[in-house]
């Protein structure tokens, strides 16, 4: 496997430390095209980039996948890329939902990256109707059907860990499209939206990851149930020394993301509403959740300033753009020299 120059990280060259880099979503208000965000991870100091979600007005040209793959290797980074969500809504859907994750795939293999994000749903309550071993089984059969694809190109699918499956679901989905094609994209982040300990999750899933992202969250007790809030890395209730351990046992080989999310409110979980547990999680595992619910009694609310108002589905207003836009770029600053400084991650030495 070559060096960091061509984009790919042995476990030799990593020794003991995970290479770390920033996932560009965090970035978003920013609405910075490819280059400039790569330039920036390469002056933050990162070892990768995980360019998600690119705002780039090139960003599906065959021309500039090129592009962003020889920026990638001169600046040394490992570059690693994906679309979005696959499940098909209804079934007449399930072939053109095919071909976006058929385009993805030749997307990533263009730009050099290893892997391919997708993932089913944005969330749980938003998933088509049917229940989840349903959507399971859509899931396996359309991710067989670009099977011969992404072995063509050597590009493995990276299912990323989301807020509409618990952990051993994702197990169950991975095993049965088959490991030697399809893995999965390890976030710490969503799981406490589905009431799962973050690490519950890595535990489960760790050996199939191909990707992680740390993404920190508060956690804790609500008069109406249990309350959950993404907050910028080791500043939340997840203790992260604790899952870095465990993913040095369980998934050495990857590369590590910090992917602060903020900006947005408190969501408070119904965990008292039977309806609740009927409805949407009629499969959930009450060891898993008593450990959950461990996690919720030793958090708090967040207590740092932070500006809420990036809000999902509306536009954030114009007098408020320019603070977001500050708060991005200050959190993912915050959390990259947290998972440096504090965790150990990272090849490349510290700026001081």
């Amino acid at each position: 496997m070559a060096g960091l120059t061509s984009g790919r990280i042995s476990r030799a060259q990593a020794g003991h430390r995970f290479p770390l880099g920033i996932n560009t979503y965090c970035l978003r208000a920013l609405n910075w095209p490819d280059d400039r965000l790569l330039h920036y991870a390469k002056d933050l100091g990162c070892d990768a980039v995980f360019l998600q979600d690119s705002r780039d007005p090139k960003a599906q040209e065959p021309v500039h996948w090129r592009e962003v793959k020889d920026l990638a290797a001169r600046l040394g980074l490992r570059l690693e890329t994906g679309g979005s969500a696959t499940l098909p809504a209804t079934p007449d859907r399930f072939e053109e939902r095919a071909n976006y994750l058929r385009g993805q795939i030749r997307r990533a293999a263009a730009m050099g990256s290893p892997l391919v994000r997708t993932l089913l749903a944005g969330d749980r309550y938003v998933m088509p109707p049917g229940d989840t071993q349903q959507h399971i089984a859509t899931m396996v059969r359309l991710l067989k059907s670009v099977r011969s694809l992404a072995l063509d190109t050597g590009v493995k699918i990276a299912v990323e860990v989301h807020k509409d499956l618990l952990s051993w679901e994702f197990r169950e989905l991975v095993e049965e499209a088959g490991t030697d094609f399809v893995g999965i994209y390890l976030d710490t982040g969503n799981p406490v939206f589905v009431m799962e300990h973050p690490l519950t999750t890595v535990e489960t899933l760790g050996k199939y990851a191909l990707t992680l992202h740390l993404r920190d969250s508060v956690v804790y007790e609500h008069p109406k149930g249990i309350a959950v809030q993404w907050v910028p890395l080791g500043e939340g209730t997840v203790d992260f020394k604790e899952i870095v351990a465990r993913a040095r046992e369980l998934c050495p080989q990857v590369c590590i993301y910090s992917k602060p999310i903020t900006g947005r409110p408190p969501q408070v979980l119904p965990v008292y509403d039977e309806q609740h547990w009927k409805r949407w999680f009629p499969r959930a595992r009450s060891a898993d959740f008593a450990r959950f619910l461990a996690l919720a009694k030793q958090g708090a609310p967040y207590d740092k300033p932070m500006v809420v108002e990036d809000l999902q589905g509306r536009a954030i207003p114009p007098h408020f753009l320019e603070a977001i836009q500050h708060q991005q770029r200050n959190h993912v600053e915050r959390s990259f020299g947290y998972a440096r400084e504090t965790l150990g991650l990272g090849l490349k030495p510290s700026r001081g």
